[in-house]
């Protein structure tokens, strides 16, 4: 007995994992207790035993018990062949009928399966072996992952390849912990119900342990973009919609009218307006939410158009060597975007949403009302926008205070002049 013991040590714990192999800790159980059975007998032969009587005994005893032990016989055949064929392994994430969790243990009775709950439930064996049995995230040559649906609903009104696009680029827009973007994820129109159309979100999952805080992000994410498309989801058609009274629609207008304007009144493009030029503005924002880790603008696109912080920080990131890098952050009350729809030019920079942001979209249309009844405040706009323009250039090159008050002075007259050609006015 001692010497089967030591050579199994030896064997299992010492030889084949120098060699790389390392067997189910089933095995050198079952090793040790076949090996330790032939001992037994071998030297109970030598000691002048009767062997055939001992067996022919036996084999009565082992039936007898064989048949009332069947189903532990069976659990502990079932782990071997699921420890032998490797069919399952410590780690794996599986579904049985309603239960999924990952496997921590597969001993020679029972399979432990740990839950998202914290829970441990334990399956025979035998019940693994008969039944069918879900590995999540398991394909072959390929890493874990694990493809994930969110479906929504919105009204007809909205064309499908607007509503898919619009979500597609929010997906893609920022990474989303636990979202795999490769392979990217994917949007697609399921039905026409009675509600309206029917999409569904397929993406894949990186951290099995986490389906439903990066669904909730995912989520998240889509809600923002519609909201930015001003695209309402739907809503069953049997519902009861209640309207407010006309007295409190209009105090709510008023409200968000007022509001709007007080935003405006706080940002240097907009404080030499006049109250009716402000309140004309206000009046023509589009809410545009963006959540944490949206790109509200990006480097070098053309964008007519600009966005009007209310609440929350934003990062100005700019592409320096090939290397984005961040260079300020801007709190609301502000604006980002002003030499898209100012000048017509491209971005200058990438401006990041840092925490979930508040904000409005203003287009060029609107400010060429206000410029064409104020044709002087294109003047005050050059200012600002050569400012930021100079603050992003020392930056870039590193200029010095002597150099950025001549470039000052040279770009102001330059982005007046084209202020003026894109919007058509008079010099």
């Amino acid at each position: 007995m001692v010497a089967v013991s030591v050579g199994a040590h030896v064997l299992f714990d010492l030889v084949l994992p120098r060699i790389g192999l390392r067997a189910p800790r089933i095995l050198p159980d079952l090793s040790v207790a076949g090996a330790s059975l032939v001992a037994l007998f071998g030297v109970a032969s030598r000691l002048g035993f009767n062997l055939s009587g001992i067996i022919a005994t036996s084999a009565v005893v082992t039936a007898v018990i064989g048949f009332s032990l069947q189903d532990t016989l069976g659990n502990i055949m079932g782990g071997l062949a699921l420890q032998l064929d490797n069919s399952i392994g410590v780690g794996d994430w599986i579904k049985v009928g309603d239960v999924t969790g990952r496997v921590t243990e597969i001993r020679w009775r029972y399979t432990a399966v740990e839950t998202r709950n914290w829970e441990t439930v334990i399956f025979p064996n035998s019940q693994l072996m008969k039944g069918q049995v879900m590995i999540l995230g398991r394909r072959t040559g390929q890493p874990q992952l694990w493809r994930r649906w969110i479906g929504f609903t919105v009204d007809y009104v909205h064309p499908p390849a607007t509503v898919i696009e619009a979500v597609r680029a929010a997906l893609l827009a920022a990474p989303i912990e636990g979202m795999a973007t490769e392979p990217p994820p994917n949007i697609v129109l399921m039905d026409f119900s009675d509600s309206g159309c029917r999409y569904a979100i397929r993406y894949m999952l990186t951290d099995i342990a986490c389906d439903d805080p990066t669904d909730g992000n995912v989520r998240q994410r889509v809600y923002v973009a519609l909201k930015r498309l001003q695209v309402e989801f739907s809503v069953a058609s049997h519902n009861v919609h209640l309207h407010l009274a006309p007295s409190r629609e209009e105090a709510a207008a008023s409200a968000e009218q007022e509001k709007r304007v007080k935003a405006l009144s706080a940002m240097d493009l907009f404080r030499d307006l006049d109250d009716d030029a402000r309140a004309r503005i206000a009046s023509v924002l589009r809410p545009a939410p963006f959540g944490a880790g949206e790109v509200l603008t990006k480097q070098g696109n053309v964008a007519h158009w600009l966005y009007v912080i209310c609440a929350g920080d934003v990062a100005v990131r700019i592409t320096v060597d090939g290397q984005e890098r961040e260079v300020s952050r801007i709190a609301g009350p502000a604006f980002v975007g002003e030499m898209g729809v100012l000048t017509g030019q491209p971005r200058t920079a990438t401006i990041v949403a840092a925490t979930d942001v508040e904000c409005y979209r203003l287009d060029k249309a609107a400010l060429q009302q206000v410029l064409d009844a104020r044709p002087d405040l294109a003047g005050r706009f050059s200012e600002l926008l050569t400012q930021r323009r100079i603050e992003l250039d020392a930056v870039r090159e590193g200029l010095s205070v002597e150099s950025r008050a001549q470039r000052l002075q040279a770009s102001q007259s330059e982005i007046l002049g084209k202020i003026r050609a894109f919007f058509g006015l008079a010099g």
